[in-house]
């Protein structure tokens, strides 16, 4: 089954590996056959990979654009998918199973996207927490 995206004006997809950008108006790809595909605003900016979950995603990302690095990654990934599991309440946590199983079947899109609503649910954490250490530095 062919693969259909448009494309914004001006918007990155990479396609194994080659970066791709389109031009000022709205176009249609379909891709016919299996291709390791992401959009240019699905990727994290190695900068923007300072928590944990993000970490993980950079990493999966890494595989999803750099198959040379594939095999040395995937252990890393997993490992650093369990050290998350106790983290999370169970039904954020199963973002983290449903990633891991893509990573296993070699399918890192989707496991980017499995971990899409555990970084924002990291993002809320950590902004309660900030909130929680000024109110306490404005106390003192």
């Amino acid at each position: 089954m062919a693969l259909r995206l448009t494309l914004k004006p001006n918007e990155k997809i990479v396609i194994n590996g080659c970066v791709i950008r389109n031009a000022d108006r709205r176009q249609m790809l379909t891709i016919e056959n299996h291709a390791d595909i992401v959009r240019g605003v699905d990727l994290l900016a190695e900068d923007e990979a300072g928590t944990p979950v993000k970490n993980v995603y950079y990493f999966i990302q890494s595989c999803l654009l750099r198959p040379d690095i594939r095999d040395e990654l995937v252990p890393v990934i997993h490992k650093d998918l369990a050290k998350l599991v106790p983290i999370f309440h169970e039904e954020i946590g199963g973002h983290i199973f449903e990633a891991a199983n893509h990573v296993s079947a070699a399918d890192f899109y989707k496991a980017m996207r499995a971990l899409r609503p555990l970084i924002e649910y990291e993002a809320r954490l950590l902004d309660m927490i900030k909130g929680k250490e000024n109110l306490a530095t404005a106390a003192e």
